[in-house]
C-alpha cells in the first residue's frame, strides 16, 4: 500500500481573489486540500464558513497558517497569543493538524521573551496539533540587511518541536534550502513550496521557474519518509485571468506530485 504527501494550496496562491476561490481552484485542480492563510478576508477567519467551503467543494483544510504578517496584527486581536490561540481553536474544528506560526516580531518583546516556552505550553494544550514554525528572513532597509525577528529568522537556531521550510524564504535569506532541510531533521513537518531566484527576495514563483533546488527538497523528503504535508504558496496576484491563475497552480502542482513520487505506508 502507498500513501502519497498531500499537496496543498494556500489560499494566499489565489490572491487577490478571496478564501472561497482557494477552495474552487483546489478542487478543479486536484490537491489534496488546503491551507488556509488566517488574514482580513473574513471567511478565512470563520469555522463555520470554511467547513462549508469545505464540505461543498470536498476539500479539507489541512493547515492553518496563523495570522502573523504584518497585515494581520490586528485580525481576532492585537495580543498575538490570542491570534495564535484562536488559530489553534479554528485548526480543531476543522481537523486541521497543523498550525503554521512564524517568529515573533522584533518590537513584541513580550512575546519574544515567552514565545519559545509559550508555543510548547501550547502544544500541551492542543495535543491534536503540530505548531510548526517557519524560517523567515532578512529585509533591506537603507542598503543594509535588518532581522526584524527576535531572535532570529531561523528558527532552528533557537530550537522548536516543530518546523515548517520555505523555500522562497530560504532564496530572500541567501541559505540552502536542502541544508535548511537536514538541520530540521525529524522536526521538519510542513514545506511551503515556492521557487526563487536567489537574489534576497522573497518572491514565491512558481516552482522550477526560479534558481532554489525545488525538486531535490520535495525528492529528499519522499527519500527520508517525510509525513508532513507540502502547502504551494506562490504569488499569483499578477495574473491577468483566471485561466492563467489555474495554469500557473496545475503547473506547480504537477512539479510537486512529480518529484514527490510516493511513500511506504507501515
Amino acid at each position: 500500500m502507498t500513501e502519497r504527501v498531500p499537496v496543498l494550496l494556500s489560499s494566499s496562491s489565489v490572491f487577490p481573489e478571496p478564501t472561497a476561490a482557494a477552495f474552487q481552484m483546489a478542487a478543479h485542480l486536484g490537491f489534496d486540500g488546503v491551507e488556509v492563510m488566517v488574514w482580513t478576508d473574513v471567511v478565512s477567519q470563520d469555522a463555520g464558513a470554511l467547513q462549508g467551503l469545505a464540505a461543498h467543494y470536498g476539500v479539507p483544510v489541512m493547515s492553518v497558517h496563523a495570522p502573523c504578517l504584518l497585515v494581520t496584527q490586528r485580525v481576532w486581536s492585537p495580543d498575538p497569543w490570542e491570534r495564535l490561540r484562536r488559530a489553534a481553536i479554528l485548526a480543531e474544528k476543522l481537523g486541521a493538524p497543523n498550525v503554521v506560526v512564524h517568529p515573533p516580531f522584533t518590537w513584541q518583546r513580550d512575546y519574544a521573551k515567552r514565545f519559545q516556552e509559550g508555543l510548547h505550553k501550547m502544544t500541551l494544550k492542543h495535543p491534536g496539533l503540530t505548531f510548526a514554525v517557519e524560517n523567515m528572513y532578512p529585509v533591506k532597509m537603507a542598503g543594509r540587511d535588518f532581522v526584524p525577528y527576535v531572535p532570529g529568522w531561523n528558527p532552528v537556531e533557537t530550537g522548536y518541536d516543530a518546523y515548517t521550510l520555505d523555500i522562497s524564504h530560504c532564496a530572500a535569506a541567501r541559505t540552502d534550502p536542502i541544508a535548511m532541510a537536514a538541520s530540521m531533521g525529524d522536526k521538519l513537518a510542513h514545506l511551503h513550496l515556492g521557487d526563487g531566484s536567489g537574489e534576497g527576495r522573497d518572491e514565491h514563483l512558481v516552482p522550477g521557474r526560479g534558481n532554489m533546488p525545488c525538486a531535490e527538497v520535495l525528492a529528499g523528503l519522499s527519500k527520508s519518509g517525510f509525513r508532513g504535508s507540502v502547502a504551494l504558496e506562490v504569488a499569483t496576484r499578477k495574473s491577468s485571468s483566471r485561466a492563467e491563475r489555474e495554469a500557473d497552480l496545475a503547473e506547480s502542482l504537477r512539479f510537486a506530485r512529480e518529484h514527490l513520487g510516493v511513500l511506504t505506508s507501515h
